[in-house]
């Protein structure tokens, strides 16, 4: 199976031996970040440094003119990726003969909350999430289409991984985040991550409701949640949490606005992008799901993309929806976490590959090389010498 490591620019650049090291590995690819999400991140072989704080979203690499003007545009990064990061780090593990493609994360951006506060996503109590952009919201969707043509069509770049290509919600992973004291499960988060922005406000009225009465009905649902009662089961449990009818109107609304993001996205790359540029979406085949790992229709998405990377790290179970779509060509890579620090599990990559293959993974994703410690990559190599 074609086996691919996820790196930053900071890995690699002033690392003369990274590339070398990555491809070392046994893997055939980098997906090299070229626009990400704010982050602090250890490099533990690094000669310079042993910790990069990113300060805020931005792309690593020059931003063109087509933003000239824009309200809404990419920052560039500061002193963690000057200059043209990404084409410095992608001319290095391309002359160690590693095929790169970009990462791209899109609708994850506390930088872009904070400066312009009406983008993101507000909560039934009107609480605003800056690191979540609403995809509703005309002038938010122009930028992300945007943004994914620009950051995924890097020069030399064979393909592209798009990541946060739909709604985000509460579960952030922020610096010192306190969130996790009540236990929402998937119906919880679900009601605390439908927003009530006037373009969401304006969906719902589209779909028959009214939106005020949509807000008291999700803040009495998540009455007893505060209270400690259990919330989960799902979608079943959003329907018996919200009422079935409020439940499909709401999921229909943000279905819509996720699937047409989807398609104007991944149009805008293969418009930009050379003949044979591969376009895969970093995704969770529950639609209503949020996060980095965008709830999509299976069917839809791989009529779209040309394939989906996705989470397996907890286990191999959602590849089986992607499956059974049944597409040739499709590629479906399951994405490992091989930092044991991370909860991952480098030393049974073997049997979690092969149970992975059998589902119908046709590619696998590691996460992460360059925070990987010596003693996982070791695992890895050997791993992959066997695959």
């Amino acid at each position: 199976m074609k086996a691919s490591a996820f790196v930053y620019p900071w890995d690699v650049n002033g690392d003369p031996e990274a590339g070398q090291r990555i491809a070392a590995l046994g893997v055939r690819q980098a997906t090299l970040a070229s626009a990400y999400h704010s982050t602090r991140a250890l490099t533990p072989r690094h000669p310079r440094h042993r910790v990069v704080t990113a300060e805020h979203a931005a792309v690593l690499y020059p931003p063109d003119s087509r933003w000239q003007g824009r309200e809404l545009r990419p920052y560039a990064a500061g002193d963690w990726a000057p200059g043209d990061a990404y084409g410095e780090a992608a001319a290095a593990l391309a002359d160690a003969g590693l095929e790169v493609h970009t990462w791209v994360v899109l609708a994850h951006n506390s930088r872009l909350g904070a400066e312009h506060p009406d983008t993101s996503v507000v909560n039934a109590y009107g609480d605003r999430y800056p690191w979540a952009p609403c995809i509703a919201q005309p002038a938010t969707r122009a930028y992300l289409v945007d943004l994914a043509a620009e950051a995924a069509v890097r020069p030399g770049a064979h393909g592209t991984e798009l990541e946060s290509l739909g709604w985000y919600g509460l579960a952030h992973l922020h610096a010192h985040d306190k969130t996790g004291g009540i236990p929402l499960g998937d119906a919880g988060q679900y009601l605390m991550a439908l927003c009530f922005c006037p373009a969401c406000r304006q969906g719902y009225g589209e779909q028959g409701l009214d939106a005020e009465e949509l807000a008291a009905a999700v803040r009495a649902a998540l009455e007893p949640v505060w209270q400690g009662a259990p919330s989960d089961g799902g979608w079943t449990g959003v329907g018996k949490l919200l009422g079935e009818a409020n439940a499909t109107a709401t999921r229909a609304w943000r279905d819509d606005r996720a699937r047409t993001l989807q398609e104007a996205a991944v149009a805008a790359v293969r418009a930009a992008a050379p003949d044979g540029f591969q376009v895969l979406l970093h995704a969770d085949p529950e639609s209503y799901h949020c996060g980095a790992n965008a709830g999509v229709d299976p069917g839809h998405v791989l009529s779209v993309a040309d394939g989906v990377v996705v989470p397996c790290t907890g286990g191999t179970g959602l590849l089986t929806p992607f499956a059974e779509q049944g597409r040739d060509g499709a590629v479906l890579a399951a994405n490992f976490t091989v930092v044991s620090g991370m909860g991952g599990h480098p030393g049974t990559l073997v049997a979690d590959a092969a149970r992975a293959r059998d589902l119908g993974a046709t590619e696998l994703r590691l996460y992460h090389s360059g925070l990987a410690s010596d003693g996982d990559l070791a695992e890895v190599r050997s791993a992959l010498a066997g695959l």
